[in-house]
């Protein structure tokens, strides 16, 4: 929606347009700040806990004042002095001024906005996996109601070996479940940077416990822990490595790759009148061509899935650019690609599941297309059939190849149907073969809808198990 505030002031489509309120308010300034003030917090505790002259009035007045953010406070200290995680401390200590004393003591900048930045990436993973199971959720449902429809299949984008829709839809589905595999992996393997200084070396830490190398590995895991992690990196500069960013924005790439193919073969399939996406009652498909509709989903998905590839890049010159410990070309880059990554896959998912839970199948086009080529892949049975009824193998197949050169020639350049059949009919030397019967398109679809009922029982089945909680989302779109 555009804004009611102010026209003149360029509006990001991932906010306004597509991406869920759950996700943009994971990366939104108040869980970033308040999540800082968390970290304050934690850091505070656990010196305390530890042995340094933190007292629980302190601590009480940060509990007290972790979420009521005076933003204009911090906009006029971010103003004098040039530096964002310093504003948001001063304001804190404004809020919090008995504790203003121990605030930020012995960190670095890093020490808090780096481990912010690994719990923003757990919360966006988290809820990408559950987008990304409910989309496998419904491809499943998808191809169990249509696991022995037969349909054209292609290779080449020319006309192939009969499959199932539903075995198609498995296709789709194992991308997906291949980009769950990754993402569940980046997930349980996330760890947090630790609280380990200016350069990674703890200095700081050792001076304020004495030297005391015990309590600084102590402090990491309490602070570790009250964050909801047990592991940190075991080293790290003043950053953690950027290749957890390569990784993870790679992961969400994944989720765009398998968008995009299926995205793409729904289009074509609207393109053929086989398939339709849903199409609500005064939905305009063209300003100029009222009877059109577009798959317009599809196509917004397959947009943002090449955005979403794209950024993927990111990361990986972030990474393969800092020198020594750290540099700060990192933090510009950052603040638009991790983000925008995360809204941009949330919202693809979001589309997809629409789409697939309302996708129009049109069973007679399907069947008329089929039928239209299925002359043409019948011709090895019906050459096996007439030689074991004693038929010269080498005459058959050459009678075969001037009626298929026929009916191609009445197909192509006089638009007229396939006759193949009828030529194959009236040859009697094909007098032996039951056209009729092997004219059936369930005889060449192989294991397809086996293998649709294998898949969905021992590959979905156990995702379904893991996030039956979370299975059925509800998705309004915004747009």
């Amino acid at each position: 929606m555009p804004s009611e505030t102010n026209h003149k002031v360029y509006e990001n489509p991932l906010v306004t347009r597509n991406a869920s309120p759950e996700m943009l308010e994971v990366f939104s300034p108040q869980r970033k700040f308040s999540t800082w003030r968390r970290i304050w917090l934690a850091l505070a505790e656990s010196q305390k806990e530890l042995g340094l002259p933190v007292f629980d009035q302190q601590l009480q007045e940060m509990r007290q004042h972790l979420d009521d953010i005076d933003y204009a406070e911090a906009a006029r200290q971010e103003q004098r002095l040039r530096h964002d995680l310093m504003a948001h401390l001063h304001t804190f200590a404004k809020a919090a001024p008995s504790a203003k004393p121990i605030l930020h003591l012995g960190a670095t900048s890093m020490d808090i906005v780096d481990n912010t930045d690994v719990l923003l990436l757990r919360d966006g993973l988290d809820i990408i996996l559950q987008k990304l199971a409910n989309v496998i959720d419904a491809l499943g449902e998808f191809a169990a109601k249509w696991r022995d429809l037969p349909v054209l299949s292609y290779t080449h984008l020319q006309p192939a070996q009969p499959s199932t829709l539903g075995k198609r839809a498995v296709l789709w589905c194992y991308d997906f479940v291949l980009a769950l595999a990754d993402l569940e992996l980046r997930r349980q393997t996330l760890m947090l940077r630790g609280i380990k200084g200016t350069t990674g070396t703890q200095a700081s830490f050792l001076e304020l416990f004495d030297g005391d190398h015990e309590k600084v590995k102590r402090l990491e895991a309490l602070v570790a822990e009250k964050l909801g992690f047990n592991r940190v990196h075991p080293v790290s500069g003043q950053s953690y490595s950027r290749m957890v960013d390569v990784q993870v924005l790679a992961s969400l790439a994944g989720i765009a790759a398998a968008a995009q193919k299926m995205s793409l073969d729904i289009r074509l399939a609207s393109a053929f009148k086989e398939l339709d996406e849903p199409f609500e009652t005064e939905q305009v498909g063209s300003s100029a061509m009222a009877y059109k509709r577009n798959p317009v989903l599809c196509e917004r998905a397959t947009g943002l899935a090449r955005w979403l590839m794209g950024m993927a890049q990111q990361p990986l010159m972030t990474a393969g650019q800092q020198m020594f410990e750290r540099t700060l070309d990192d933090s510009s880059n950052k603040r638009l690609s991790i983000p925008e990554a995360f809204l941009t896959a949330d919202a693809i998912l979001d589309i997809l599941l629409v789409v697939v839970r309302g996708l129009i199948v049109n069973e007679k086009v399907i069947e008329q297309r089929l039928a239209a080529e299925l002359p043409f892949m019948v011709t090895e049975n019906v050459l096996m059939t007439a030689v074991k009824a004693g038929g010269d193998r080498q005459d058959l197949h050459e009678r075969i190849r001037q009626h298929s050169i026929a009916a191609a020639q009445q197909v192509k350049q006089h638009g007229k149907e396939n006759d193949l059949i009828s030529r194959l009919k009236n040859d009697s030397a094909f007098a032996s073969v039951d056209v009729g019967r092997i004219m059936d398109a369930r005889r060449y679809i192989g294991r397809s809808p086996q293998q649709v009922d294998e898949f969905i029982s021992q590959t979905v089945g156990p995702i379904r198990q893991r996030y039956t909680a979370n299975l059925g989302r509800k998705v309004a779109l915004k747009v």
